[in-house]
């Protein structure tokens, strides 16, 4: 197993200057990170830098809350794609999925699928930290359905990350096919592996360079 190429390293927050992006595209250049993760706004200049190395352009959809129209989402994840995106991350509609508005929740989901039309790979972020846990079996299953690749923990931007019990429910729900990416809260090289260990197959972090430089000792 390659530990750095199941991370996606993050940057996400809302100050990132252009300097800030740029360190995380060289050091995902230099550890071979699976990907770079980016808000959409950045996606062209990622790609761009990006050429000819073996680290994807994933980015964000309908981040972080969720709640934009499944019209707007469809087009943010086809505008993405356009400017270079490989992979997008979309946030469901929380609040649908709380109503128990299971089909308005799929088909939100399923525009994203549609709109990357095999040309991206789609993850949908459902939350968990502000779900129960019939709410995350019931979203894992609507992203399933709906034809995503991954489901996703978190935002990272919302009350609480990944943590072991939701992950191991996540890859009970959607089986050994679908994949499961942690984000939210790892740290180091031990939660790192805790959370693969938990049937994780994709780490969102933003420590992804502390993660590699913590292995020594770890037995991985």
């Amino acid at each position: 197993m390659e530990l750095n190429r199941m991370i996606d390293h993050t940057i996400l927050k809302a100050d990132a200057t252009k300097d800030d992006v740029m360190k995380i595209i060289e050091e995902a250049k230099k550890y071979h990170f699976y990907s770079v993760c980016i808000n959409p706004t950045w996606v062209s200049m990622a790609a761009k830098e990006l050429q000819g190395e073996p680290v994807a352009v994933c980015t964000v959809i309908g981040f972080p809350l969720g709640a934009n129209t499944s019209e707007v989402k469809a087009f943010e994840a086809k505008n993405a794609i356009e400017n270079g995106a490989d992979e997008v991350d979309m946030v469901i509609n929380i609040g649908e999925l709380k109503d128990g508005n299971y089909d308005k929740v799929q088909k939100d989901i399923e525009a994203v699928v549609a709109a990357a039309k095999d040309q991206a790979l789609v993850k949908v972020i459902i939350e968990t930290s502000l779900l129960e846990r019939e709410e995350k079996i019931k979203a894992c299953e609507l992203a399933k359905a709906a034809g995503a690749d991954f489901v996703k923990t978190s935002t990272g931007f919302s009350t609480g990350g990944a943590t072991i019990d939701d992950v191991k429910l996540m890859r009970e729900t959607v089986g050994p096919e679908m994949g499961v990416k942690a984000s939210g809260g790892i740290h180091n090289a031990k939660e790192a592996m805790a959370m693969i260990e938990a049937g994780a197959t994709r780490l969102g972090a933003s420590s992804g360079v502390a993660i590699m430089n913590g292995l020594s000792g770890t037995g991985y």
